[in-house]
């Protein structure tokens, strides 16, 4: 499908690994414009071998992750979506209902990033919790708002909740694993809406039976490409971890839609357009390489880029 595109524009369960980008290299490929923040599903390396340009978007909106991950955490805490089926069955029992209170706990935050730094704020500034988090880069803003840093053993020791907000890297890969688990408290509250190999599911799934982790809500989850964005209902799943996962009645799995709002969607867009007429200007001699800000967002226009053959995934 890309052969002879200048570009492919793809998304965040994309495979990019060497073979993808020799093959596209081949056909006369020289950009990928990602449409999301990550490029953990990209061989930079290669690409960089290949001399293929990787353009991604930093920021689309990081309030609508921020704001999901937080309406995970009271789905899951408050049950409202168990109460929201069984009221539509004419059912207004609160047996199984119990939830809990939010304000006075202690929720820890790994990575403290823009989606991370909104967070803390609505959990400690909305909610009225003590945030403690764990972030190699630590920020004065999220200091200046009360957040306080500790270790990373400390906060899986000392939260009640834990939100994962940091990239996948290999240092990161699987780091809530069962010695990361051990450490936390009994019936801790796990709230995920980063990447799905952040967490060993099979390590997640042996701290569900033990009752060590209470609840769990997770946007995003290590297998998902083979699953996420398509309708399987009339299928049996092959993913045996993931259906093992859906099985327990403290988990909740959205399929990774937390971006999912037309702000984000149009600065997606926006931003992806604007990075397609940067790729045309260095390509074409018209502009000298210029590394943008990591938090900036082009301005919404109606932007278009004539000369440019491109193929979406």
């Amino acid at each position: 499908m890309a052969t002879g595109a200048d570009a492919v524009c793809a998304f965040v369960n994309d495979t990019l690994d060497r073979e993808a980008l020799k093959t596209l290299s081949d056909n006369g490929t020289s950009c990928v414009l990602m449409r999301c923040a990550g490029t953990n599903n990209v061989d930079l390396d290669a690409a960089e071998e290949y001399g293929i340009s990787v353009k991604n978007v930093p920021q689309y909106s990081p309030h609508a992750v921020a704001e999901f991950a937080v309406s995970l955490l009271l789905t899951v805490v408050r049950k409202t979506h168990k109460a929201y089926n069984r009221a539509r069955e004419s059912n207004f029992s609160l047996s199984g209902l119990m939830g809990a209170d939010f304000h006075g706990k202690t929720v820890g935050v790994i990575g403290t990033g823009k989606i991370g730094r909104i967070f803390c704020q609505i959990m400690g500034q909305g909610f009225g919790c003590r945030v403690i988090a764990y972030d190699q880069r630590e920020s004065d803003e999220a200091k200046a708002s009360g957040v306080e840093y500790v270790s990373k053993e400390e906060v899986f020791r000392e939260s009640d909740i834990i939100a994962l907000h940091c990239p996948l890297t290999p240092d990161t890969h699987h780091m809530i694993d069962s010695s990361a688990i051990s450490l936390m408290k009994p019936g801790v509250v796990l709230i995920n809406t980063s990447r799905g190999g952040l967490v060993d599911v099979n390590d997640l799934i042996d701290g569900l039976r033990s009752k060590k982790i209470g609840a769990c809500g997770f946007d995003v989850v290590e297998g998902e490409a083979s699953l996420f964005f398509e309708d399987h209902s009339g299928e049996i799943l092959e993913d045996e971890t993931i259906a093992e996962l859906l099985t327990f009645p403290n988990v909740l799995m959205t399929p990774h839609l937390a971006f999912c709002t037309r702000t984000a969607m149009e600065n997606i867009w926006s931003t992806t357009l604007e990075n397609m007429k940067e790729y045309m200007e260095l390509r074409d001699g018209e502009k000298e390489v210029d590394t943008p800000e990591e938090d900036s967002i082009p301005p919404k226009e109606n932007n278009s880029a004539s000369g440019l053959r491109l193929s979406l995934s």
